[in-house]
């Protein structure tokens, strides 16, 4: 017993060392610095482009659906059977490749967000990492994410978010 005992007390002796050191927390806002980015501010643009590229093509071909409806709307019923038939299947088949390009164009522009964005978060996080680390902090939390922090108090952590900035050479 009184082995367990010394063993508890010496497996304790790190952490009451640690308590007695001035323990660093800081916290920053991680969707402020991110949008002030030029790196995001650049990937910004390109995604605004892409979209408004698919949203073009978009359009045109709905407007080449709405042509040929409304051209077979308005001769169907003087059309042979084999003509009227053929120009359905042509405004089904055309239907089906907007919804398949829409589609196709919804994963490639998520996929250009990831591709963009990725290398972005990985040197934001790399920087943080580096703050911590320089600057002696124990926890850096962000408080632009809402999770399962309850309560801190703003007067015991510090604000790193000008430590960050800087860091990045952001004003």
């Amino acid at each position: 017993m009184i082995k367990k005992f010394v063993f508890a007390l010496v497996a304790l002796l790190p952490l009451t060392a640690a308590l007695a050191q001035d323990i660093k927390i800081g916290y920053y806002n991680r969707a402020e610095i991110f949008q002030s980015m030029p790196e995001t501010v650049e990937a910004t643009k390109k995604l605004d482009k892409i979209a408004l590229d698919y949203e073009s093509e978009l359009v045109r071909l709905n407007e080449e659906y709405q042509k040929k409806g409304s051209e077979y709307i308005a001769g169907r019923d003087t059309l042979p059977e084999a003509i009227r038939l053929r120009r359905e299947t042509e405004l089904q088949d055309l239907q089906q490749r907007i919804q398949a390009f829409y589609q196709d164009s919804q994963e490639n522009i998520k996929k250009q967000q990831q591709d963009l964005v990725s290398p972005i978060n990985t040197k934001l996080e790399g920087v943080i990492k580096s703050v911590g680390t320089e600057n002696g902090f124990w926890l850096i939390f962000d408080t632009s994410v809402k999770a399962d922090l309850s309560y801190f108090s703003i007067e015991k952590c510090v604000d790193v978010t000008n430590l960050i900035r800087a860091k990045l050479g952001l004003k």
